[in-house]
């Protein structure tokens, strides 16, 4: 019988070990896709205790915590800390077979040299020594950063966002790149007139200029997407339910948006025109700088209207959705090829039953220009999972080029989610390893091992075309 979550931990084969010893343990992370706080990283936040650095914002463990029974004030109630962890400490038991049992203890491992499994009977030896340990200067989210070898992180900025904490590391010449990354979602959704002529508020302060017109809207925005490059910005991210490609005139936006501007609700069919008309000029905008644009597709979001209320957004209420999504995926890039106008882009979809559609869609623009232009992201959210990750990895490779593949992200608001990296290029390894083992793939390491590194790191390096220092950062004291 092996051990829990030892070296060998998902790597069924002697070729699978060797790929991941060898080839893809020490290759170094680009962190393109994540929901980090750059305020921490500009201060260089040292947490009080594990329960600040794991539980505070994670909405994966809260609903966890939630389907076992535990009371919301241990989630984002005022509990204190301990008692929180306390909390959490007896829900990881039932966490058999979720992911987050596997991660929880790599974390432990990778950052606290903990290797005791976490459960009431161990929960208070484990808060405190990864306390003690969390307090100390080697611990700070700089440091962290330092300790998992991450050379860029790509963050998840409004348009409105000042952007000051990138300005802070910018001219302390901080040598890891925090980058903002463009999400325009809130000046697309025009369905609450009251909350989006708000955000023309704040949209009017940040670009200093006075909307009245949808004319004045789009400058306010290509300003504020001007001012993201030249903070060093180069991807876009959009988090919607579909892509929107509807027809549409300029005079039919330019009223709706009047419309909207003068507090009146917008219909179904108004909704989605404006919005297509906003996809397509934030894509013009991308490609004209030559930027990577990603779209996170097929989320169902804020499902319970009452803890919606209650505690808002992200708090982990939301789910798979079962949107349509290839007609207007297809036209909405099909409309930018024809001008030749589509920028990189990289499609990531929520619901499995999508793994096909989007590993054939992206074959329909890959056009020679660019190895991989559009990709087909990792498994994400509730598939950045075991079966989730493979099956994205399975779809990608036999409908695409898996060496193309631009790898793992995050997509995490924890400074303690790096290992996710290990976990993804684990099970890369494991699937190339035994189908060289079972004859299914030649038993050259050398190439395959340099496909592994290229999937870890290199191909991300090299699609965002980021000129990085490769050899390991020694962490501050």
């Amino acid at each position: 019988m092996k051990k829990f979550l030892d070296e060998n931990f998902l790597l069924h084969t002697a070729t699978a070990q060797r790929l991941y010893h060898e080839y893809a343990k020490d290759m170094p992370i680009i962190d393109y896709h994540c929901h980090l706080p750059p305020q921490q990283i500009a201060e260089d936040t040292r947490f009080e205790n594990i329960t600040q650095a794991w539980l505070y914002g994670d909405h994966y463990k809260w609903r966890a915590m939630r389907t076992n029974g535990v009371d919301e004030s241990y989630c984002t109630g005022n509990r204190g800390d301990w008692e929180k962890f306390e909390q959490w400490a007896a829900t990881v038991p039932y966490t058999l077979r979720n992911p987050l049992y596997h991660w929880t203890h790599l974390e432990l491992q990778r950052y606290f040299n903990v290797h005791d499994i976490l459960s009431p009977k161990t929960a208070r030896a484990i808060y405190d020594t990864c306390t003690s340990l969390i307090q100390t200067p080697e611990y700070s989210v700089r440091n962290l950063l330092r300790k998992m070898n991450v050379k860029v992180v790509c963050t998840t900025d409004d348009p409105v966002d000042s952007l000051e904490y990138h300005q802070q590391m910018k001219e302390e010449g901080f040598e890891i790149p925090i980058l903002p990354a463009f999400r325009p979602d809130n000046a697309m959704n025009v369905s609450d007139p009251q909350k989006f002529n708000a955000y023309l508020k704040k949209l009017e302060g940040a670009s200093g200029t006075s909307i009245s017109s949808f004319d004045d809207f789009l400058y306010a925005l290509q300003n504020r997407h001007d001012f993201f490059a030249s903070m060093g910005c180069s991807v876009s991210d959009h988090g919607l339910e579909e892509i929107y490609a509807e027809d549409f005139t300029g005079s039919e936006i330019d009223a709706i948006f009047n419309k909207v501007h003068g507090g009146k609700n917008l219909n179904d069919s108004e909704q989605r025109k404006f919005k297509s008309a906003m996809l397509l000029h934030f894509a013009e905008w991308d490609w004209e700088k030559g930027w990577v644009q990603q779209f996170h597709l097929g989320a169902l979001r804020n499902n319970n209207s009452r803890m919606m209320q209650t505690l808002g957004p992200d708090t982990g209420w939301d789910s798979i959705g079962d949107f349509s999504q290839a007609r207007a995926l297809s036209r909405f890039l099909d409309k930018l090829d024809t001008d030749n106008h589509l920028a990189k882009t990289i499609l990531y979809n929520l619901n499995p039953s999508d793994n096909e559609l989007m590993a054939t869609m992206i074959g329909n623009f890959n056009d020679g220009s660019v190895a991989g232009k559009v990709q087909f992201g990792s498994g994400w959210w509730f598939l950045d999972q075991k079966d989730g990750m493979t099956r994205q990895l399975n779809a990608l490779s036999n409908m695409g080029l898996l060496s193309r593949f631009v790898g793992m992200l995050t997509d995490s608001r924890s400074f303690l989610s790096f290992p996710r990296h290990e976990y993804f290029r684990r099970l890369l390894c494991d699937l190339l390893g035994t189908e060289v083992e079972n004859g299914e793939l030649p038993n050259d390491i050398e190439w395959i091992g340099s496909v592994v590194k290229d999937i870890c790191f290199n191909n991300n390096k090299n699609y965002f075309n980021w000129q990085l220092e490769t050899t390991p950062i020694v962490a501050e004291k």
